[in-house]
């Protein structure tokens, strides 16, 4: 069973220090994604902006990765394939999709 939380850690855009986060994900194609309930007033959603470079720790894994917004215009597909899998893990998915990727 997948675990119910990730914990990411972004840099601080501002301060430069590290903030850990304990939230939602789901994964999907080798990455993990996201939902901030608060869109791009959520300060890890700004760390990743000035800075898309995470860590990341979801069960026994660890790992360095990136991270980016996706595009609903761009990017629709990927999207609703998100939403889809957060609402049947969740029973929620509104909000800005975020996505983790391990660096290779």
């Amino acid at each position: 069973m997948a675990a119910q939380y990730l914990y990411l850690t972004t840099t601080g855009w501002k301060s430069s220090n590290p903030h850990e986060i304990e939230i939602w994900y789901v994964e999907h194609g080798g990455c993990y994604y996201l939902v901030s309930e608060m869109l791009e007033r959520s300060h890890w959603v700004q760390n990743i902006r000035h800075n898309p470079a995470v860590q990341v720790r979801v069960g026994e894994r660890h790992f360095a990765g990136t991270g980016r917004i996706l595009n609903p215009d761009a990017e629709p597909e990927l999207c609703e394939s998100v939403c889809a899998l957060m609402d049947t893990k969740y029973n929620w998915s509104e909000g800005l999709i975020v996505e983790l990727c391990p660096q290779d």
